[in-house]
């Protein structure tokens, strides 16, 4: 493996985590999966091309690798487990998270949560995790399992095996959006508030992008500045929505175990509002795909220096345009453009009747006042 490039710039986070502010998001090498009865993973990553593409970004100076138990019911995990063998284990700040990976009993009760970071230590190679996420918020009927969860996981830290403890931003879990009417739902903003009380997190992880409507980022990152926690920032690229990289002449077509299958916005008459909506930042930027990436990821790294932004990838090239772009920083009134544009077209795809934001990877995150 070559030498690492300079970690110039890098941010240290809650928990101590000094990171490349651009970390690397391993959903997607997980392949192809199901879980809750619903497919929750992807079919266009390749086991080869996801080893050498790990290693690429490692080599590029990427040091914060994310992942979970869920994605490939640990094949992610092993995956970058095949990573962390081959590097110094102190040069990498690694996270995984618990809680959507379901059997017979709940995955916040007790001494499922230890089986659960036993397994994906042992995927990993690894003895103790940089982070670990409570991937979602439910907790069971009438939160019966928080308090358990919350204080097994503070054990994890006393023992070692954990340095910090994150939790999700404001979000629903994923068989509430297709089960519960709308009417029904709880407030999530309510709820994240009532967790996040009785969780304590050192770490955020939420969903934001050029997409996300602006009074709900702004607010997300005051918050987690007014509590001194730190935030990932993950669907940067709006799983690739906002590259170009799909198009309305030819959707997209996944196999069995891929959750764009569900999901709205990879369909024609997203993809045509979506196509339209670029054409300004294409003007001004280029309108080659490594421009808008740039664009998308300087977007969400310059929102907040107590934050890291995770990009997806599934091979070698995604690695290299990903961590090799960035260039230099947009400027103020770059940044309004690009929030400008994200606004017209978020505003768009909200009134069309075809896409619901909620679903889009940019859900209406903010934390609350």
């Amino acid at each position: 493996m070559t030498t690492r490039s300079s970690g110039a710039g890098r941010r240290v986070l809650a928990g101590g985590l000094e990171v490349n502010p651009l970390g690397v998001g391993c959903w997607a090498i997980g392949g192809p999966d199901h879980n809750l009865g619903l497919p929750m993973g992807w079919t266009t990553a390749d086991d080869d091309r996801a080893r050498a593409a790990l290693e690429r970004a490692f080599e590029l100076g990427a040091n914060l690798f994310d992942t979970a138990d869920v994605y490939g019911h640990g094949h992610s995990e092993r995956l970058v487990g095949s990573l962390l063998r081959q590097v110094p284990r102190e040069e990498v700040v690694v996270s995984s998270k618990v809680g959507y990976l379901r059997d017979e009993d709940h995955p916040y009760e007790p001494r499922q949560m230890r089986r659960h970071l036993e397994s994906t230590l042992d995927n990993l190679g690894v003895d103790y995790l940089d982070a670990y996420f409570f991937h979602n918020a439910d907790f069971g009927e009438k939160d019966r399992y928080l308090a358990g969860a919350v204080e097994q996981m503070r054990d994890f830290q006393r023992q070692g095996l954990v340095r910090a403890v994150g939790m999700r931003g404001p979000h629903r879990f994923a068989t509430e959006r297709l089960q519960v009417a709308k009417a029904e739902r709880d407030d999530k903003h309510a709820r994240f508030h009532r967790l996040f009380e009785a969780i304590r997190p050192q770490l955020l992880a939420v969903r934001f992008n050029a997409l996300t409507p602006v009074p709900a980022g702004a607010r997300v990152f005051a918050f987690a500045r007014r509590h001194g926690v730190s935030v990932l920032v993950n669907k940067p690229l709006a799983q690739g929505l906002l590259t170009g990289k799909h198009t309305a002449v030819r959707p997209p077509r996944y196999g069995d175990g891929d959750h764009r299958n569900r999901k709205r916005w990879f369909t024609r008459d997203a993809l045509t509002v979506i196509e339209a909506g670029l054409a300004p930042l294409r003007e001004r930027f280029g309108g080659d795909r490594a421009a808008l990436v740039r664009v998308a990821l300087r977007y969400c790294l310059q929102q907040d220096d107590n934050a890291a932004v995770l990009v997806g990838f599934t091979c070698e090239e995604h690695v290299e345009q990903n961590l090799t772009c960035l260039g230099e920083p947009l400027t103020e009134d770059e940044l309004a453009f690009v929030r400008a544009v994200g606004a017209r077209l978020q505003h768009e795809l909200d009134s069309s009747g075809e896409v619901f934001l909620d679903e889009v990877g940019t859900e209406r995150d903010g934390a609350g006042q």
